[in-house]
């Protein structure tokens, strides 16, 4: 009688509060990414499978292991370049990217870090488990080694892919590794208060909750230390919003007035829309080409108690939504490279490529050409984006100039244009006021 190959028993799952797990779930964002996908969508879809298993510090724990994973891969990629003499799994490869991230960051912790990432390793690819444990070990015998691979290697040295550092080198030739800095760095928290609302009031509540803040020169609150939105009193009734500082200042520089009719071209998620409609009763059109994207601006005008015409429609085929009636200003949020943002989004880094600033330079071109056209005589656009490349800012608006006769510079802050850099306050914007000649 043959005997059947006995198995090996079953592993028990990783507990939820161990690190092992936050490492693994981690490592499936990480892997996720690396293939293409999106980190916000991966993480959201991850954290509603886990609603009821995870902790709040389960979920953070994931969270911040994923992102700055990915604001740090070039180092991490350098260094497993070095280690690896056989490509893993990609999820290996991710878990050996976040446990070095991790060895990095908690250099005291070093050994319980391999010991979890082993156990991780074990709990979906046993065979993996030994390659991982060498992997890492390997990394602490010899520091100095990493040390020099990371400082040879330009993407590794400013953790931005070549082309990237090249583009902002150009840009900003005397603020470039600022702005490289800046994008390695956890995101600022601000806070925009409801002008329809008591200010002072709210301001005296985030003091009674023990939470520090710093007026900025445009009103917005920047927060001491950033906190779970849940944390925020007053912000479920309305009375503030979270938006970053650099974007509080489309609002601003747009300045609507009582009774104008305003567009508000690329609406989602909404926190311009709601600050254009805080700040003067006006007719406000928001406009946005993905349903679901839509559905947010709806959500959070309700949430302030503030209503707005909302289509979803390309803002460039006039056609489907304009009804002929001219706006007196008109917000264009262009979708650009989200180069000024992406300390929030460290996927993007990774995941854009340098043909792709053409294509949306191009994407802008075609926005700025048909909202024109619905620009009554005398109205003013404001061309905003989220970027600090040249191609999608000086040169396009220059661009633009030169094509339409009737258009001209309106200053902003007493300049012609208005580039936001990304630094310990805000995120990295760009701002050019347009004015139609009469």
């Amino acid at each position: 009688m043959t005997r059947s190959p006995r198995r090996a028993p079953a592993r028990p799952p990783l507990p939820p509060d161990s690190l092992g797990y936050a490492l693994l779930q981690a490592s499936r964002l990480v892997a996720e990414v690396l293939d293409g996908g999106n980190l916000t969508d991966a993480f959201e879809m991850m954290r509603d499978a886990h609603t009821t298993t995870w902790s709040d510090a389960t979920r953070g724990a994931v969270r911040d292991l994923a992102w700055t994973t990915l604001r740090d891969y070039g180092r991490g990629d350098a260094v497993l370049r070095h280690l690896l003499r056989t490509p893993p799994p990609a999820l290996i490869h991710a878990l050996l990217l976040v446990a070095l991230l991790r060895l990095e960051q908690r250099p005291e912790q070093a050994y319980v870090t391999v010991d979890q990432a082993v156990e991780a390793a074990a709990s979906v690819m046993p065979g993996f488990r030994g390659m991982v444990n060498g992997v890492l070990r390997n990394a602490l015998r010899q520091p100095d080694a990493l040390a020099a691979w990371r400082d040879a290697d330009e993407q590794a040295r400013y953790r931005h892919p070549a082309w990237w550092i090249a583009k902002v080198r150009s840009a900003h030739p005397e603020q470039w590794e600022t702005v490289l800095a800046a994008g390695n760095s956890h995101p600022p928290m601000s806070l925009r208060l409801n002008a329809r609302r008591d200010a002072a009031e709210a301001e005296a509540r985030l003091r009674d909750a023990g939470l520090n803040t710093r007026r900025l020169r445009n009103g917005a609150l920047l927060l001491e230390q950033p906190v779970a939105v849940a944390r925020l009193p007053g912000h479920a009734a309305g009375d503030l919003s979270v938006q970053d500082a650099g974007a509080q200042w489309a609002t601003l520089l747009l300045d609507p007035q009582p009774g104008e009719r305003v567009l508000d071209a690329c609406a989602a998620p909404g926190g311009k829309s709601a600050h254009l409609l805080e700040r003067a009763d006006i007719e406000l059109l928001a406009l946005d080409i993905d349903p679901r994207r839509a559905a947010r601006v709806r959500a959070n005008l309700d949430r302030l108690g503030l209503d707005a015409g909302i289509r979803v429609a390309d803002c460039r085929d006039l056609s489907a939504w304009w009804d002929g009636r001219p706006f007196d200003r008109i917000l264009a949020d262009v979708p650009c490279s989200a180069s000024g943002v992406a300390r929030r989004h460290p996927d993007i880094k990774w995941l854009r490529r340098s043909e792709d600033i053409a294509a949306f330079a191009a994407q802008q071109r075609e926005i700025l050409d048909a909202l024109w056209q619905t620009l009554a005589p005398g109205g003013t656009m404001l061309y905003a984006t989220c970027s600090v490349f040249d191609e999608e800012n000086r040169l396009q608006t220059g661009q633009f100039l030169t094509r339409h006769s009737d258009a001209e510079r309106a200053p902003v802050d007493g300049c012609p244009e208005f580039q936001l850099l990304p630094d310990s306050a805000h995120d990295g914007f760009y701002y050019a006021l347009l004015r139609k000649r009469k």
